[in-house]
């Protein structure tokens, strides 16, 4: 079983940055891709950003500029630089991982979620 652990996430104000983490642990051959979703409050969750095992990213249009995504795919990890915060980004992260546990394998996993809170 692989498991994800997210850190990082706070509360901050308008304007303010963060820099969530994301570390996979467990048996892993190789990660092909990792994202970050993010659940607002009464909201449904939705795909912030993506990198692919190319290191291919995409972000959603309400983050871009904004965000950034970074992996470290030695330390299994990977990391959302998060600037210009605005209200509208709280909501809970999650981290997501689509992993090979072994070759031809294909397997994901999930965070159990970081709150991020923006306000004054």
């Amino acid at each position: 079983q692989v498991q994800l652990v997210e850190s990082g996430g706070g509360l901050v104000q308008p304007g303010g940055s963060l820099r969530l983490s994301c570390a996979a642990s467990g048996i892993i051959l190789n990660i092909n891709a990792m994202e970050w979703y993010r659940q607002p409050p009464g909201k449904g969750r939705e795909l912030v950003a993506t990198i692919t095992g190319g290191g291919v990213t995409d972000y959603a249009d309400a983050v871009r500029g904004r965000f950034t995504l970074s992996r470290d795919n030695t330390k299994n990890t990977l990391n959302l630089q998060m600037n210009s915060l605005k209200p509208e980004d709280t909501a809970v992260y999650y981290c997501h991982v689509k992993y090979s546990p072994w070759r031809g394998g294909s397997l994901d996993a999930w965070g159990q979620g970081t709150l991020v809170s923006v306000s004054s």
